[in-house]
């Protein structure tokens, strides 16, 4: 047991009109106010996050498989507008109406591409891949990354063969290379790691070039949707020990999208979202106008949020509860 992520309670997949397959799991009571999830770089569905949180907030999680990861079927030359799209289908076949959508790392420019398409009706960006193809990131990146910038501009087919090269060793690998201690005291705890290793198997099950490959093709190249065009409600999250997803914390990124909040925590890094979801999840639920808790809910969700809330403080990660 971890107070990072468990099991999911839900697992299925939902075939898309052109017969594609979308890959899903859920936390959280079936009943809740749906909230998606567009997990990290070649994590599958089944890393979640806050289980305590996701059930004291009476939230219904849903990670999806970006297509060619876990059980979603490849979709070569995909898009950003085309997984959009593939949510839009997802959430009208599933019944989810217009959910809100938390994007973490990798995962960040495809949620907020799907905002930009009107698809959800909130974001919070969770130390989220920035957009370091901007031409005013270019000196302030580190050359082994610029080098990959300026290949994926010049030779994108090239740079997507390079990136099909990974697998799940060598992304473990990288990661734990490039966090701080912060991060690596969670990722160090056996159950998060159990999970995170299956979701990096599931993720590159199919092979790098289904998935991870066009993923980081994408993540990494200019983002062709307008952030400016963006009307609904983004937070913007990052740990002001995180040296690894934006050069500037997300600073250029919310001055970009109308009316986003730019939230900077101290003491944490690129594992926000497992060691802060709390605040998280109830800023998006409180700005995206989501349903209060049922009454009959309310004294049994009152007291998941207050052993929430002691947990994140028990290891480091919140503020001290009254």
């Amino acid at each position: 047991m971890t107070p990072y992520a468990e099991d999911p309670a839900r697992l299925g997949e939902t075939r898309l009109p052109d017969g594609r397959v979308l890959g899903w799991a859920e936390w959280g009571p079936a009943d809740g106010t749906p909230v998606l999830l567009c997990p990290g770089a070649a994590t599958s569905r089944r890393l979640g996050f806050g289980p305590d949180a996701v059930r004291a907030l009476g939230v219904r999680l849903i990670s999806v498989d970006r297509p060619g990861l876990g059980v979603s079927t490849p979709a070569p030359g995909r898009t950003f507008a085309g997984f959009a799209q593939d949510i839009r289908h997802l959430t009208e076949l599933r019944g989810l109406g217009r959910p809100a959508v938390v994007g973490n790392s990798q995962g960040a420019p495809f949620a907020l591409a799907c905002a930009a398409a009107g698809a959800v009706a909130g974001v919070a960006v969770v130390s989220g891949a920035d957009e370091i193809a901007a031409p005013e990131f270019a000196a302030a990146l580190p050359a082994e990354v610029r080098g990959l910038v300026e290949r994926v501009t010049a030779d994108p087919a090239g740079a997507e063969e390079f990136f099909a090269g990974f697998d799940a060793d060598a992304m473990h690998a990288m990661v734990m290379s490039a966090s701080p201690a912060c991060d690596l005291a969670v990722y160090a705890d056996p159950g998060f790691d159990a999970a995170y290793r299956r979701a990096l198997e599931e993720g590159f099950a199919q092979g790098a070039a289904a998935g991870y490959a066009r993923d980081t093709l994408l993540a990494m190249g200019r983002w062709p949707f307008a952030l400016e065009d963006i009307t609904v409600p983004v937070d913007v999250w990052y740990g002001d020990l995180d040296t690894s997803h934006s050069p500037d914390h997300g600073r250029r990124l919310a001055a970009r999208i109308p009316g986003a909040r730019r939230h900077t925590v101290p003491g944490a890094g690129g594992s926000l979202l497992w060691t802060h979801p709390v605040p998280v999840l109830t800023s998006l639920l409180t700005r995206t106008g989501r349903a209060a808790p049922r009454s009959a809910d309310r004294h049994r969700q009152a007291g998941g949020m207050r052993r929430a809330h002691r947990e994140e403080w028990r290891h480091g990660r919140h503020p001290r509860p009254p």
